[in-house]
C-alpha cells in the first residue's frame, strides 16, 4: 500500500512542477520582460488592447496570479490559494480566446483552459507528500481554505471578466456610428 501513496505523491510532484513552471514562465514574461516576453509596460499595452483596463494594474495582476501561483503550485505552499488564483488567471486569458473556439491553432482557449483546469485540480487534490504544505504540517491548507480560496478567485474572475466585456461592449458600440457614416 505505501507503493500506491509514494507513486500519488511522486505523481503530484511531477504534475505541480510542470504546471508550475509554466506558469511561472508565463508570468515572468509578463513582469520582468523574460523569455521574450513584453515585461509590465508591454504587457500593460497588451492588456489595454485587450479591454482589460487599466493595463497596468491588470499587467501585474496576471503577472502574479501566474507567477505566483505557479512558484506556490510547483513549491506545494498554500495549495488552495494558488491554485485557485493561477486558475482566476487563467479564466481572465481564457475570455480572450473563447471567441476563436477551442483549439490552439485557431487562436482558441484550450492552452489556458488546461493551465487553469489543471492548477485548479491541484488546489483542490492538495499537493501530496511531496511538499511544503506537508513539511508545515498544512498550515496553509486547511479544508476551509478551499472553497474560500475558489470563492474569492472566482469572484474576482467574474468582476474583471464581466468589465472587460462591458467595455468591449461599449467600444463595439462606440465604433459603430462611425463604420455607418453617422
Amino acid at each position: 500500500m505505501t507503493t500506491c501513496v509514494n507513486r500519488h505523491d511522486l505523481g503530484l510532484l511531477a504534475l505541480r512542477l510542470g504546471i508550475g513552471a509554466v506558469l511561472v514562465a508565463h508570468g515572468s514574461q509578463k513582469l520582468f520582460g523574460w523569455f521574450g516576453g513584453g515585461g509590465i509596460e508591454g504587457t500593460a499595452q497588451g492588456m489595454e488592447a485587450m479591454g482589460y483596463r487599466p493595463g497596468k494594474p491588470s499587467a501585474v495582476a496576471s503577472g502574479l496570479a501566474e507567477a505566483g501561483g505557479g512558484l506556490l503550485l510547483a513549491l506545494g505552499l498554500a495549495a488552495p490559494a494558488a491554485g485557485a488564483a493561477a486558475a482566476g488567471g487563467m479564466a481572465g486569458a481564457s475570455a480572450v480566446h473563447v471567441p476563436n473556439g477551442f483549439f490552439g491553432q485557431s487562436g482558441g482557449f484550450e492552452f489556458p483552459g488546461f493551465l487553469g483546469w489543471t492548477a485548479a485540480s491541484l488546489g483542490l487534490m492538495g499537493a501530496g507528500r511531496y511538499s511544503l504544505d506537508h513539511a508545515t504540517r498544512h498550515c496553509l491548507d486547511r479544508p476551509w481554505m478551499v472553497p474560500a480560496a475558489f470563492a474569492v478567485s472566482a469572484a474576482a474572475a467574474a468582476a474583471v471578466i464581466g468589465k472587460r466585456a462591458k467595455a468591449m461592449a461599449a467600444s463595439r458600440e462606440s465604433e459603430e456610428p462611425a463604420l455607418n457614416g453617422a
